[in-house]
């Protein structure tokens, strides 16, 4: 079980690069494509798959040298099986930008269900089979199955459906500097959310960081609300730029409010939460909780902005935002973790998002003018 997770980490890393951030592309130009909507999506799908195959073709290639208790992975079947899983999971990735461009978000969810329930029947075949690339197996499965029902769906009623609503729309213009300047955005956000971890395993060991890891990962679902809210936001500001304005403030103020309370009753429960993991994640992981789920509120503001800018295609201050969040949460994690122990990487979060946020709300006028201008 331990090699087979560690192989789905590799996994969801490989997806998440090679995927090259195209589902925020869709997301954001999906709504306006009109006629052309069809062909975008399966240009980014080709162009997932393929830089998909390429990352996890060399990574298995690379597995003797850098992951040897992963040479199970080496065999043409497992091989195979991870390759599948990799270019699965990016294209499960694309299909949720895909599915929200055109304005279908309750698919999002039931892609998602779908794909627990394949996965689960796969998995206790698998076990009760004895198979031991049984997990990597069923992963690989329920992307298969999700991916051939979701674009049935996809390309024969939801597409169809937005191209007859703006059929004479142009092609959306730039597209290939715009996913760039995306792509090299999200990488420097990864590499905050990834580094991490890694800086609390070199500074403090593998028991502080397996700590840190319970606790992040229960934090960090206060940043997914921030992240599908934008998501919303962009599509209804291109199909609307007039509203990016009303829409950005109603954002500010309702999923604060929403944010406000989860970060709150994170704080009070912190102990409890992490307690049923063992009395130990509680003792060393409950002030780090409490500073991620806290940071949570200033990360709404940074990614409002940044998610105003992509509407915007304002690069440079999505590259910008992004980049200068994970210098300074890096910086600040590799002074304070020797000083503060765990404790220091939640303060680093804090402190990033807080002075970035505080930047972003005096500068208001700079990334959200009062007047809504005509996106490009």
């Amino acid at each position: 079980m331990g090699l087979s997770y560690s192989a789905l980490s590799a996994v969801t890393l490989l997806a998440c690069v090679g995927q090259l951030n195209l589902s925020d592309v869709l997301v954001r130009f999906v709504p306006s494509a009109g006629r052309h909507t069809r062909g975008l999506i399966l240009t980014c799908y080709a162009a997932g798959t393929a830089c998909s195959v390429l990352a996890a073709v060399a990574f298995l290639l690379l597995v003797p040298h850098i992951a040897p208790d992963l040479g199970f992975l080496l065999t043409p079947w497992t091989g195979f099986c991870f390759v599948a899983a990799t270019v699965g999971y990016a294209m499960f990735i694309l299909q949720d930008g895909a599915l929200t461009g055109v304005r279908r978000p309750s698919w999002v969810m039931a892609e998602n269900l779908m794909f627990a329930v394949v996965r689960n029947v796969l998995l206790a075949i698998g076990a009760a089979l004895t198979v031991f690339s049984g997990i990597l197996l069923s992963w690989a499965g329920a992307f298969a199955v999700s991916f051939f029902v979701v674009n049935v769906y996809l390309m024969r009623r939801a597409v169809p459906r937005h191209e007859q609503g703006a059929p004479e729309t142009a092609r959306p213009p730039r597209l290939v500097g715009y996913a760039a300047a995306d792509y090299v955005g999200s990488l420097f956000r990864m590499a905050a959310y990834t580094f991490a971890p890694l800086l609390v395993l070199n500074s403090l060991g593998a028991e502080q960081s397996a700590y840190f890891s319970l606790a992040w990962v229960v934090g960090f679902m206060l940043y997914l609300v921030t992240t599908n809210m934008g998501s919303s936001l962009i599509v209804e500001a291109v199909r609307n730029p007039a509203q990016l304005p009303a829409h950005a403030d109603r954002m500010l103020r309702h999923s604060g409010v929403l944010l406000a309370l989860a970060a709150g009753g994170t704080i009070v429960f912190a102990p409890g939460i992490l307690s049923l993991f063992g009395p130990e994640y509680s003792l060393h992981g409950t002030t780090l909780l409490r500073l991620v789920a806290l940071s949570a509120l200033p990360n709404l503001v940074v990614s409002l902005a940044v998610d105003v800018a992509r509407a915007r295609r304002n690069m440079r201050m999505v590259v910008g935002l992004q980049f200068a969040l994970c210098v300074t949460v890096m910086g600040l994690a590799a002074l304070l973790l020797p000083v503060l122990g765990l404790s220091g990487a939640g303060v680093a979060w804090l402190t990033s998002q807080s002075v970035l946020a505080l930047y972003l709300l005096i500068w208001r006028s700079h990334w959200l003018p009062h007047r809504s201008e005509p996106l490009p």
